[in-house]
């Protein structure tokens, strides 16, 4: 990175800012944004962390981008979903590379399974025993798989993103590993040429890394080896930041894997009572998780999943030792026992944790009856950020919406030293555009006549709103009801969370004004329509996290009484402003969100709450609400 004119002076950021916002089409005056890129800038230069909410319409990704690479700084950006990193990659980082005047790279880093392995691939396609694979497959993956090579051949990056097809699981699985099959670059006679290492090697030169969290969580877990060294970490949509570490720096162990290993191993061995007996593992494991689903689990582990792991530990110990007695000097087959090795000693690793019971941890089992998975995380993920991230390095995180714990619950307070905590509003004026409406009259959400009453409400809110309304609901039994009570009350058309995929179900929501959309928590986030298609949001109920959840019941235990308010108000909070969020969503929008839960208003936590909220004007009146949603179709 070349230095910047002026680069180590204070508000060099916001002159840079200031260039590159002018140079946006319908460039609008945006305070939140250069406020926050005023903190980013100071919190690079003093290397105190800083947790910064900015609403929707903030500009966010510019206000932590110009700061970062203005300083000279390399970054890496970890997003939560793969709509910001294709926005990252697609839309801002081109936009500062033209405009922003400082000369820098770039390079998106993704994990090793979204890449074509041109070693699987060579064994699938070639002569000989990898033929016989081949013509053992089913002709549709076979066809695939030809497809796949094909553009493998002419393809510079390998990503599975840049297709312009979809090829079936079968097919993707047969021509990629993942990071726990993978022997190394430098264990693989095509390690040069690989599609994951050149990305890998790309990052290791660029100035800004873009990453989802779950590959930033597994770096931490791996103590920095799966990312290149950096200054800076900003953790975009950083509220899911303690659930995505949680799972990387966590072990997972499901029947499905055991299926999958006996395939990496059948390739290499051909003993069908050492593959079989890895088979046999998987229905082992599904019988004695099914029960449990759902559950947490003491420590140590019950009696017959201890059984089952101790069984699976001995299995895989002997397909170890009958994998490193293999000889031979073919290459394709010394890649396959050592992709069979790799996983099979991953694996061992993981039943080790699960057998030993580790200390601050807790055992659960999550997944469905058909695919239940043992899952093994930690109580705390504070200690572990600590020591792989707040310790080492300068973060940023932002976000939408903030848990007002966030800071404490990922461990970014110790030793004294307190962390920036800024929230730099949102452009957008939601007091004169939208309305909160608590419908207080109804009864509680767990009183028998709540869901009749609910749709009567509903009922009269989206034909004031002429159609155009979102409608999210906590459970799905509740969201098939309520659809099923308003198409048969209604003339605007319904549709569900279960009719289309969800970017087929928004852009058809989208594209018809009438058209109301019943969703449940997934699209809490991620939908983003403008303009009068959608000028009503409706809640039924706060959504607080079950109380049966395993994690969440082992970490209220751990808390005991602070755990409401440490735990589940902030997550209800956020969750229900990530749901307020959809409404707004450019300066010119306007509409009403409706909570049905009487809670809102009456609550003695209430307050907690709706401070979380954007801040709309209020109201108990459903008239007045009425009146508004009318005016808005003239």
């Amino acid at each position: 990175m070349s230095d910047p004119p002026a680069g180590s002076e204070p508000g060099a950021a916001l002159v840079a800012l200031a260039t590159v916002t002018a140079a946006l089409e319908n460039s609008e005056d945006r305070p939140g944004q250069f406020e926050m890129a005023r903190l980013v800038e100071q919190s690079i230069a003093t290397g105190k962390h800083l947790v910064v909410q900015a609403g929707t319409g903030t500009g966010k990704t510019l206000a932590y981008l110009v700061p970062a690479i203005t300083g000279g700084k390399r970054v890496v950006v970890a997003t939560a979903t793969k709509a910001l990193q294709d926005q990252l990659a697609e839309k801002d980082l081109p936009f500062l590379a033209e405009h922003l005047g400082v000369d820098f790279s770039w390079a998106i880093l993704k994990g090793r399974s979204n890449y074509v392995c041109l070693q699987r691939l060579r064994e699938v396609s070639a002569e000989g025993e990898g033929q016989l694979e081949l013509e053992s497959m089913a002709v549709v993956t076979k066809a695939e798989i030809q497809k796949i090579a094909l553009w493998a051949a002419k393809s510079p990056t390998g990503d599975q993103a840049e297709l312009d097809w979809s090829p079936s699981d079968n097919a993707w699985r047969s021509v990629s590993v993942g990071s726990d099959e993978c022997p190394g670059a430098d264990k693989c006679p095509l390690g040069d040429p690989c599609f994951a290492e050149q990305a890998r090697r790309k990052a290791a030169a660029a100035d800004v890394i873009v990453v989802n969290t779950y590959l930033y969580g597994l770096n931490v877990a791996a103590d920095g080896a799966v990312l290149p060294d950096h200054d800076v970490v900003v953790f975009d949509e950083a509220h899911t930041l303690e659930d995505t570490m949680s799972n990387t720096v966590g072990v997972e162990i499901s029947p499905g894997r055991f299926t999958a290993l006996s395939g990496v191993v059948r390739k290499i061995i051909d003993d069908p009572s050492i593959t079989g007996g890895i088979s046999d593992v998987g229905p082992s494991l599904r019988d004695v998780l099914e029960p449990e689903l759902g559950k947490r689990l003491p420590t140590p582990l019950p009696d017959d999943l201890q059984e089952v792991l101790t069984d699976a530990r001995l299995t895989l110990g002997d397909a170890n030792n009958t994998l490193v007695a293999i000889d031979t000097s073919n290459e394709d087959a010394k890649q396959r026992k050592l992709r069979a090795q790799t996983m099979v000693g991953r694996t061992i690793e993981y039943l080790d944790v699960a057998i030993e019971g580790k200390a601050g941890y807790v055992a659960f089992v999550s997944g469905s009856r058909d695919s239940p998975r043992l899952e093994i995380q930690p109580l705390d993920v504070g200690p572990t950020l600590k020591e792989g991230v707040w310790t080492k390095r300068t973060a940023i995180l932002t976000s939408a919406t903030i848990p007002t714990s966030l800071a404490s619950r990922v461990g970014m307070e110790f030793g004294g030293k307190k962390v920036e905590v800024a929230d730099v509003g949102s452009p957008f004026d939601y007091e004169a555009n939208s309305i909160l409406y608590n419908a207080i009259h109804l009864p509680n959400p767990n009183d028998p006549g709540f869901r009749a009453k609910a749709n009567d409400e509903l009922e009269a809110l989206i034909n004031a709103a002429g159609g155009r309304t979102l409608a999210l609901f906590t459970s799905y039994r509740a969201m098939d009801e309520a659809a099923e009570e308003m198409k048969s009350r209604l003339d605007f058309p319904i549709l569900t969370q279960r009719d289309l995929p969800k970017p087929a179900l928004v852009k058809t929501f989208a594209d018809s004004e009438e058209t109301c959309l019943f969703a449940t928590a997934g699209l809490f986030q991620g939908v983003d329509v403008p303009g009068r298609t959608l000028s009503l949001v409706v809640i039924d109920r706060i959504p607080f996290p079950r109380p049966d959840d395993p994690l969440l019941s082992a970490r209220r235990d751990l808390l005991g009484p602070a755990a409401f308010s440490e735990i589940d108000i902030p997550r209800a909070s956020m969750m229900l402003a990530q749901a307020c969020g959809r409404l707004i969503r450019t300066a010119d929008d306007k509409g009403v969100v409706a909570v049905m839960d009487p809670r809102l208003g009456k609550a003695r936590y209430r307050w907690d709450i709706v401070k979380a909220l954007p801040p709309m004007k209020r109201t108990r009146h459903r008239a007045e609400v009425e009146t508004f949603l009318r005016s808005l179709r003239e």
